[in-house]
């Protein structure tokens, strides 16, 4: 199972990358809403003061399913430039190997 946290994280990478690839580039697609679509497990553990965690459940990952309820979520992102409160615009280029 990853963390919710690592999942967003990760998607922001990307994102920044698609970003960073757009400039300069003649044709820019804007970024739009994301909708993120996920199987959750909630995890407590029995200590004082413990947090709860939440866990993006892996395709094909039911171990969790015998001590942990799974429930599916959907997240809608709203992507903006943090300096400019805009969307980000991104790019449609090719990766090198896909020329």
């Amino acid at each position: 199972m990853i963390e919710l946290s690592d999942v967003i994280r990760d998607l922001r990478g990307q994102l920044e990358t698609a970003v960073a690839d757009a400039a300069g580039q003649a044709i820019a697609f804007e970024l739009g809403d994301i909708e993120l679509e996920v199987s959750m497990a909630v995890e407590r553990s029995g200590q004082a003061g413990a947090k709860v965690r939440f866990w993006v459940v892996e395709l094909g990952g039911d171990a969790a399913r015998g001590r942990t309820d799974t429930q599916h979520i959907k997240l809608t992102l709203r992507p903006r430039v943090a300096a400019t409160g805009r969307r980000p615009e991104v790019s449609g280029e090719a990766l090198p190997q896909e020329r």
